[in-house]
């Protein structure tokens, strides 16, 4: 987390900068916009202005953008005045903090920006044997891949290999390749010189040279430029940058973590994604199962986010009730740990009583998942077939299968020729596995009303 903090502060620069530093952060200082910008080309770079608010923000605001310059303003002032704070969000501040500065106030906001409350929270084996090869090859120099669906956590990971590699204390610093329009992403990796580019009103630092000593992030770099690749690739293997519209080549010492939520092999085909870039990218790759493939961090993600999210609105800490972790399990989750993070920060808003039930799992429209989602017959008892199939370890194949037919025949209403199909077997199969079960005793669900009429009676 890097702190860049513009103006004098009437004083209260020394605590604020405590604070700042209490909370694992980097301070900078300048005293005024023309410095601030400076300090922002030369590649130190920031990840959060606290800005006085007797200085010009909307000017500040306005020389960022002219430089594509994207980093949150925080503005603050001496004293809790409402028309400076109103002024200072119209100007384009994110925030504004009245001082002298709440040490909580501040953490909260330092860790809102460099989101390092987000946790590796997991209990799926699946999940622990990506989480197990991370840390075996953290400390390398290895160029790493992350690949997965969106809201996986892929950048989540990165920081995890980060923190936990030789280049822990140095820069992490990332850039969205799908986010930068193509025109301005070269400059935004490599920099540019003053004059390079109408808009280049002087020399600015890139995010290779920003990066360099610690870890550079290139998120969904399958969206890049296939011509911004090839220099992407010798940048890579040469550890040399060229800035835009420079004359010598600068060396950079970065390590490489790439993220990308397509098939890159499906891109080298269609000639989108160089195959050299993808040999030299992936020497190690993390790939994040989707949180469907998941189903014991589900509702261990679930609770992590209602703790959280308790905290945050100031509400009681409620208890899924068994109904909402039953509507939580089954759900197939598209936006992944995206999704379900932003359904619990509902259901923390909207649950009454003593318990978060079903009622308070809704989709963004207000719509409870268990019944906007609710599948037909046929897609319902596919979904219990795979509820079934969760906890396989340590159990026979007659067991499961047993159990995978009477649950398919449950959630089909008795009806046979449903089962069958789902099931994949024919109906007489079906019919003499339920001839066996009930001979062993077991009661077996009567015949529903769509086709098949033979009911099973248990034998006792």
């Amino acid at each position: 987390m890097r702190l860049l903090i513009v103006g004098t502060l009437k004083g209260q620069l020394t605590t604020a900068t405590k604070i700042a530093m209490d909370n694992h952060a980097t301070v900078m200082h300048s005293e005024d916009n023309e410095q601030a910008m400076r300090v922002l080309r030369g590649g130190k770079g920031a990840d959060l202005l606290m800005v006085d608010v007797a200085l010009d923000i909307r000017d500040l605001v306005m020389r960022l953008e002219a430089e594509h310059i994207h980093v949150p303003i925080v503005a603050c002032g001496i004293v809790n005045d409402a028309r400076a704070a109103v002024a200072a969000i119209h100007a384009g501040a994110k925030e504004y903090i009245p001082l002298p500065p709440d040490p909580e106030l501040i953490a909260a906001v330092l860790a809102a920006v460099a989101n390092d409350s987000r946790e590796l929270i997991y209990r799926d084996e699946s999940m622990a044997r990506v989480i197990k090869l991370a840390q075996q090859i953290a400390a390398s120099e290895a160029s790493v891949m992350i690949t997965g669906e969106s809201g996986t956590g892929k950048e989540v990971l990165a920081r995890y290999v980060h923190s936990r590699s030789n280049r822990a204390k140095k820069p992490f610093i990332s850039i969205n390749c799908a986010a930068i329009p193509e025109s301005l992403l070269e400059s935004e990796l490599f920099g540019h010189e003053k004059g390079a580019f109408t808009g280049a009103v002087a020399r600015r630092i890139g995010k290779f040279e920003e990066a360099s000593g610690g870890t550079l992030l290139l998120d969904e770099i399958s969206e890049m430029d296939v011509r911004l690749q090839s220099k992407l690739l010798r940048a890579i293997q040469e550890r040399m940058i060229d800035r835009v519209g420079g004359t010598k080549p600068v060396p950079v010492d970065i390590r490489i973590i790439a993220t990308s939520n397509r098939n890159l092999q499906d891109a080298v085909r269609e000639g989108t994604f160089r195959e050299d870039l993808l040999f030299r990218l992936n020497v190690v790759n993390l790939k994040l199962p989707p949180l469907r493939e998941r189903p014991a961090d589900i509702l261990e993600l679930a609770q992590h986010f209602v703790k959280k999210y308790s905290e945050a609105n100031g509400v009681p800490l409620r208890p899924l009730s068994s109904e909402a972790r039953q509507v939580l399990a089954a759900n197939r989750w598209p936006g992944n740990v995206r999704e379900l993070e932003n359904t619990m920060h509902r259901a923390v808003l909207m649950a009454i009583g003593d318990e978060i039930g079903p009622e308070a799992i809704i989709s963004p429209e207000g719509e409870r998942l268990d019944i906007a989602k609710q599948p037909p017959a046929v897609a319902h008892a596919t979904l219990a077939a795979e509820q079934v199939t969760r906890a396989l370890v340590g159990r026979t194949v007659a067991d499961v299968e047993r159990d995978l037919i009477l649950e398919t025949l449950k959630h089909c209403l008795g009806n046979r020729t449903h089962a069958a199909n789902i099931l994949g077997i024919s109906i007489r199969t079906l019919r003499n596995k339920l001839n066996e079960y009930a001979d062993d005793g077991l009661t077996i669900p009567p015949a529903g009303a769509a086709g098949d009429h033979r009911a099973f009676v248990p034998v006792t």
